[in-house]
């Protein structure tokens, strides 16, 4: 899927998931399980879609005036998504390789039903959308804070809350155990986080540039009171 140029991390997002990451996972090379070096092939999809004025056009942090170009920020997006989906196998840093088809099997035996779901949920899969499950909300013990607003991962879950939070913290580089702050029931649980998501992007709260891409400057409090609005609206 081509995404529609525009000068924003939210296209760099979209762009590095829906078109780029595609693409590199069909490339014949790719495919057959030879080693590649990511960053050249992000490259090589940015010289084919985008000029080389775009990619250099820089794009201002959020509550910042510090500025990155274009292409930079499509590369972290590429890395994070790549590393956060594994999609592919890291063999030394900047080289990678698709996964074999015993890594594949031995994985799938693994997945649950409620994991399943919540992929189809977040691929816009339209009946998937109407399941019914978990809005939660977790972060670390080292960025909780009591007198304001702090670092919160917003997402959810059509199974247990508790399995959703260790799997996405699974492997991540962190000494500390997740710590989960709220969990809301939801009808139309994709709906509702989508509509959750986007009145905190509103208000200036996501934190784009984090390894993460629900993560927001918020507080429970806060968090409780758009589900509770989104409920009744």
């Amino acid at each position: 899927m081509q995404t529609s140029f525009e000068a924003s991390r939210s296209f760099c997002y979209q762009f590095g998931r829906y078109t780029v990451l595609p693409e590199i996972e069909a490339m014949p090379e790719v495919k057959s399980g030879a080693e590649f070096r990511m960053v050249d092939l992000v490259q090589a999809l940015l010289d084919k879609y985008l000029t080389p004025e775009q990619q250099q056009v820089r794009i201002k942090k959020a509550n910042s005036d510090h500025t990155e170009p274009l292409h930079s920020i499509v590369k972290f997006f590429v890395s994070f998504i790549s590393k956060d989906k594994e999609l592919f196998v890291r063999v030394r840093p900047g080289i990678y390789r698709a996964h074999t088809e015993d890594e594949i099997a031995a994985a799938e035996e693994d997945i649950t039903d409620a994991q399943i779901e919540d992929a189809a949920i977040a691929d816009g899969d339209v009946e998937a959308i109407e399941f019914d499950g978990w809005i939660y909300a977790f972060s670390f013990p080292v960025l909780v804070r009591e007198d304001g607003p702090f670092p919160i991962k917003i997402g959810m879950t059509t199974g247990t809350v508790e399995e959703r939070v260790n799997a996405q913290c699974k492997g991540a580089a962190t000494f500390d155990n997740p710590v989960v702050l709220g969990r809301w029931q939801a009808n139309r649980v994709g709906a509702t986080e989508k509509a959750v998501h986007n009145v905190l992007k509103a208000r200036g709260k996501w934190r784009e540039k984090i390894p993460g891409v629900e993560w927001f400057n918020t507080t429970v409090g806060e968090v409780d009171a758009i589900v509770a609005f989104v409920r009744t609206g």
